[in-house]
């Protein structure tokens, strides 16, 4: 009976120890975790000894929320995570898999061979694949540049209004009796080239007299020159809008366009998972992408690089969309395509099995719930470029449409009509002779 206490006692005793060096254990662990990370603007950037970006910010929120203390070390040998034909990894990944970091944060893209070696969080953010160019700006001025305000429609929508109006005005001076003070030896001012120039003069804000006298003809160029002011100020806003802003037009829309011409180089980041999408996949646009980077060796060695390239012309860079917002931000003569292909999402990493795993997942989804992701977001990723003004399309005619409702000559065509349909009789002429002061 004795011997049976000792052996409780000393099996209690023993459990107790295991107990609390285990405890120990994970005390120590999370009293400070080893992180790994990458030097990468905006996530990880250096200022002094530290280091700044989204993702040490990240963490920080992060770690408030589960109570964790860390020390973040930079990747040996600079790279996110590749495996090779043996099956080993390199860079962030391979560290966590050897057990030389506990997490990996950085933008480490979710894919499956990834989810394979190591435990991969919720996503903290969401990207695509895009491509990165350099805005077109070495195209030739037009020898009809001037006239891109305006569409087609619209110039001929003016040149009718102006003849018409021309042909209203030389019809109510010819018609109307008090256009005329001695109707039967006056010879008629207003002849058809003095009302082509007169309608001319208005359109550059140019008087070219004389003016009529009849209300009708006074009705018909008031008219007119309503419309030239509202024709004038749209002309010249959009000729404005249209110097001044650089222009953006993109001969490479999206990736098929890419694919079918040769003139532009292209190519991704080495050994990146953007590089594996185009590999792996059956679309015969992505695999003639693929085969062309392949065949002329275009990968780069960083982001830097394909950023530079870039900048330098004719190369279009393929890379993850949300970094290449970042240089668009950062360097304005650049742009990103419309296209984004490839959805994916950036996780933290950490070893397999790892009972953290839950938790920073549960912290990330309150960070994205409390809009923490969104303001990071917006924090690291300002723009250091001036804004450009939109650029304005050409105006077309229903932009107009009121002004051309209101058409200059559709008065005169009514008090043309008032006059051929009630001539002026020889006693009013003899009243106007007599008379000239006469009201009409």
């Amino acid at each position: 009976m004795q011997i049976k206490r000792i052996r409780m006692l000393f099996g209690f005793c023993v459990l107790s120890v295991g107990f609390f060096l285990d405890m120990g254990v994970c005390t120590a662990v999370q009293s400070e975790l080893r992180i790994t990370t990458i030097k990468q603007e905006p996530y990880a950037v250096s200022k002094g000894s530290q280091l700044e970006g989204f993702c040490m910010d990240l963490l920080s929120e992060v770690a408030k929320k589960l109570g964790l203390k860390y020390k973040v070390h930079l990747v040996k040998d600079s790279a996110y995570g590749r495996q090779d034909e043996s099956g080993n990894w390199n860079g962030m990944i391979g560290e966590v898999v050897r057990g030389e970091a506990d997490l990996a944060i950085a933008p480490l893209t979710l894919t499956a061979a990834r989810e394979k070696a190591v435990g991969m969080t919720k996503p903290f953010m969401q990207t695509g694949i895009s491509i990165l160019l350099r805005k077109d700006i070495s195209e030739g001025t037009g020898l009809f540049d001037f006239m891109s305000p305006f569409t087609a429609k619209t110039w001929v929508g003016i040149l009718i209004a102006y003849l018409g109006t021309a042909a209203c005005i030389f019809l109510a001076a010819r018609l109307s009796p008090c256009e005329w003070s001695q109707p039967q030896s006056e010879k008629n001012k207003f002849s058809l080239v003095h009302s082509l120039w007169y309608t001319a003069g208005a359109l550059t804000l140019q008087g070219a007299g004389p003016h009529p006298k009849a209300l009708s003809g006074r009705v018909i160029c008031c008219s007119w020159w309503l419309f030239t002011i509202v024709l004038l100020a749209c002309y010249f806003s959009n000729l404005s809008s249209t110097k001044t802003s650089e222009s953006t037009h993109l001969t490479v829309k999206g990736f098929e366009d890419l694919a079918n011409q040769d003139t532009i180089e292209y190519g991704c980041l080495g050994g990146s998972s953007t590089l594996a999408f185009f590999k792996n996949s059956n679309n015969p646009v992505y695999r003639r992408i693929f085969e062309h980077m392949e065949r002329t060796k275009s990968f780069v060695s960083s982001m830097d690089e394909g950023v530079w390239r870039a900048r330098e012309g004719n190369f279009a860079f393929i890379g993850e969309s949300v970094s290449l917002d970042l240089a668009v931000a950062r360097h304005c003569e650049l742009v990103r395509a419309h296209e984004v292909v490839g959805m994916r999402g950036y996780s933290i990493a950490a070893s397999l099995g790892s009972p953290i795993i839950k938790n920073l997942s549960v912290a990330i989804l309150q960070l994205s719930e409390e809009g923490e992701l969104a303001y990071l977001r917006s924090k690291w990723w300002a723009s250091s470029c001036i804004a450009d003004k939109a650029k304005l399309s050409a105006v077309q005619p229903h932009s107009l449409k009121g002004c051309f409702w209101f058409f200059p000559w559709a008065w005169g065509w009514e008090h043309c009509w008032l006059s051929w349909s009630s001539p002026p009789r020889a006693a009013e002429v003899q009243l106007s002779r007599g008379n000239p002061a006469a009201p009409c």
